[in-house]
């Protein structure tokens, strides 16, 4: 009656076996590590090895072992301190074909490695790092957009001959301004045919004839979702150059991204990229007119005045030649004729055209290569904090076209190498679609993390601890069976995680300790049943099978009901709500598992053979 057959003890044994695998990564720990991988045109090999652990003998720095691990060199260290020495070292002697980043770096054994065995990612409150809420600056967006209408609106009326007084911003699109009616109207009906999604509209005033375009609701809806979308890429491609491990980069409502970098260690550079909107414009000088005059006056139509780095103002023409979009590569170095710092330039095809097509007509000419980088700063006004957002453009190069320019050329007259490495790094991960700013930031310490962990640990093994002194107080031998069924239950729910490679966060603790609680709901189910059956004068064998089978159908109802509950988080909760889902959607599946599975057969094996006169339960 209460006997198994051989395949499901043998499935049982399996599963645990499997379940305690891939459960042992988590008790090894981590040692500080730097983490080297390529990012342009180069290997990690064992040259590239050689050369990292020369480099740290020159340096003094020991460390525990070194090894090339799916195309990244891992170099582990006894103590952060060291780390952190070592990554200024490797940094300075392998140069910038290479990212080096911090890690912590898993003790696994290789022989589990080689099961592809490894421990859960711990998030941020467990492994410390830092947290930032960004906010997309949409207006911006929408102005960008607007002006990008403005350009090809010109360039259309231009192609086609029409005249018109002046096109500028204006409202929520584009106005353009007209002598005469007719003018207006010729202009209409070609930016009808050329930009459909324009809604239209005219105004008079005196003898002046205005066409305005504005964007429709749908596509500032769609500029607006596609600016975030695109701070978010962008974000990544940063976060990736840096080198961190297991970001987390989410939306958060209709303008906010949530940035959190697990183990890093240096905030103020992280901040620094992130938050960094800093790219490129190249425009031609306006030789046609003097720069005193536009300092004494108003610049003149098509032309308007920036600052130089260096000195002095110059007079560049508004229309834009080629914008940092256009880059897919940046590698700073050093200047071959001047010994400055320079940033090697990469563009694709679509913006080498447009190089080529702007020089080749103006050989001879100056072009000037405009940086422009938003800030905010907040400031105290009549006691309260007011957030002061601007930008700053500046010319950093201004140069002699002596050639027809294409797909790779150089820019130079940067202050320092430092500056030249950010520059090319933002112009490698793309420039933000819209400027953001960090509205919050928290960073959680190493040691902070280490006590969540411990306390976390502690409170869930309190728990198991006093769960497992009432089971076996009330329900005797049955109760030893049910905690053992228990440790189960929290051994495969930590492996399936780590099969999962799953971020565990201190909510997730929360939902482990939640699990261990409710998992043993089941067992207190089938043992007030047995006890009823016993009761009811059934024999031992009888009562225990009748237990299991007719306790099964109320487990299976709570547990799912539960699970609903904890798909719901999980879709509509975001970050450590998310954790908390997980963790307890797999402890229910692991709990059916355990409780039912494998405290019967336990029964089976200890009971499903005797004679009982008696049970004790």
């Amino acid at each position: 009656m209460n006997q198994y057959p051989l395949w499901k003890y043998v499935l049982i044994f399996a599963v645990v076996t499997v379940g305690v695998l891939y459960s042992l990564p988590n008790l090894y720990g981590e040692d500080p590590a730097l983490q080297i991988s390529a990012t342009r045109g180069v290997k990690v090999d064992a040259a590239v090895q050689g050369r990292v652990e020369e480099t740290l003998k020159q340096a003094g720095l020991p460390f525990k072992s070194a090894g090339v691990e799916t195309a990244t060199l891992m170099v582990r260290f006894a103590d952060t301190d060291t780390q952190l020495k070592a990554q200024d070292a490797v940094k300075t002697g392998l140069g910038e074909d290479y990212v080096v980043a911090l890690n912590l770096a898993p003790r696994t054994p290789r022989w589990l490695f080689k099961l592809n065995a490894r421990p859960m990612y711990l998030g941020l409150d467990l492994r410390g790092g830092v947290h930032f809420l960004m906010e997309v600056d949409m207006d911006a967006a929408l102005t960008q957009v607007q002006e990008r209408y403005v350009s090809d609106i010109r360039a259309l009326l231009r192609d086609k001959k029409l005249r018109y007084v002046t096109i500028s911003r204006g409202g929520q699109g584009v106005e353009m301004k007209f002598r005469s009616a007719e003018e207006r109207d010729q202009a209409r009906d070609a930016v009808r045919d050329g930009f459909r999604s324009l809604l239209l509209d005219e105004r008079d005033s005196a003898d002046s004839f205005y066409l305005i375009a504005n964007l429709s609701e749908a596509e500032m809806r769609d500029e607006r979702k596609f600016a975030l979308q695109q701070n978010i890429t962008t974000l990544r491609n940063r976060i990736n150059e840096l080198g961190v491990a297991e970001p987390v980069i989410q939306q958060q409502g209709d303008s906010r991204i949530v940035v959190q970098l697990p183990g890093v260690q240096d905030t103020a550079r992280a901040k620094e990229i992130i938050g960094a909107t800093a790219t490129l414009e190249f425009r031609l000088v306006d030789e046609t007119h003097s720069v005193a005059e536009a300092l004494a006056g108003q610049a003149p139509a098509g032309s308007k005045l920036y600052k130089v780095r260096s000195g002095g103002d110059t007079l560049l023409k508004t229309q834009v030649m080629l914008t940092g979009d256009s880059i897919i590569d940046a590698a700073s170095g050093i200047d071959q004729q001047g010994g400055g710092p320079a940033v090697f330039i990469t563009l694709d095809g679509k913006g080498a055209a447009m190089m080529s097509n702007a020089t080749k007509d103006n050989i001879g000419k100056q072009m000037a290569v405009v940086f422009i980088e938003s800030k905010s700063e907040t400031r105290i006004v009549d006691g309260q904090p007011v957030k002061i957002k601007g930008t700053r453009e500046e010319v950093i190069n201004q140069a002699v076209i002596r050639d027809r320019l294409a797909k790779r050329f150089q820019i130079t007259g940067l202050d320092s190498t430092e500056e030249a490495r950010d520059l090319a790094l933002l112009l490698r991960a793309g420039a933000l679609k819209a400027p953001m700013e960090i509205v919050e930031e928290r960073t959680v310490g190493p040691s902070l993390g280490a006590e969540n962990i411990t306390e976390g640990f502690n409170s869930t093994l309190i728990g198991f601890a006093a769960i497992a002194l009432f089971m076996t107080g009330y329900y005797y031998f049955f109760g030893i069976l049910a905690s053992v069924a228990l440790g189960v239950n929290v051994i495969l729910l930590i492996a399936v995680m780590s099969m999962l490679q799953a971020t565990l966060t201190l909510p997730g603790i929360a939902g482990i300790a939640l699990t261990v609680g409710m998992a043993i709901d089941a067992n207190v189910l089938i043992f007030e049943r047995i006890r009823e059956e016993l009761r009811n004068g059934n024999s031992p064998q009888a009562s225990i099978a009748a237990g299991y089978e007719r306790a099964f159908d109320t487990i299976l109802d709570s547990n799912i009901t539960t699970l609903i509950a904890g798909f719901a988080l999980f879709l509509l909760g975001s970050g450590p709500v998310r954790g908390f889902a997980v963790t307890l959607c797999i402890g229910i599946l692991t709990s059916m598992f355990s409780a039912v599975m494998v405290s019967r057969a336990m029964v089976n094996l200890i009971y499903g053979r005797r004679r009982l006169a008696r049970l004790a339960i």
